[in-house]
């Protein structure tokens, strides 16, 4: 079911336009070549409209908004329909894998971080005292 609410009551998406082109495109699962090949335009172009350095013209940004599930006032002002969340589920073993191999390594990153936290205070308190 649509989202009826007023867009001038959501909170916008803070990115820039090239940010939310970029997560868009992301989350449709199109890629950069595949994008360019279907507008007609240049990777190049695409990369920089995604790296904000120029701006797609209107047409093709209406274009983008369509091939991409996405609102054209999403693109312009972050807020309207944006592209949906990929949702986690157990038939995505893949996805659950690669996830599950981000979370221990953030374990490991948080466990390394404090422990490099604990030396700098014994090192201040050696300085100190």
């Amino acid at each position: 079911m649509p989202n009826t609410t007023n867009i001038y009551e959501e909170i916008p998406d803070m990115d820039t336009m090239g940010g939310r082109l970029s997560r868009a495109r992301e989350a449709s699962g199109i890629s950069v070549k595949q994008l360019a090949w279907r507008l007609g335009v240049k990777i190049s172009t695409i990369q920089a409209w995604e790296s904000d350095r120029s701006q797609p013209g209107a047409h093709r940004m209406n274009m983008m908004a369509g091939m991409l599930n996405v609102s054209l006032s999403w693109i312009l002002h972050g807020v309207g329909i944006a592209p949906t969340e990929h949702e986690f589920d157990d038939s995505d073993g893949e996805t659950l894998e690669a996830v599950g191999a981000q979370i221990i390594r953030l374990k490991r990153l948080h466990a390394e971080t404090g422990n490099l936290i604990d030396r700098l205070e014994d090192g201040m308190a050696r300085r100190a005292g």
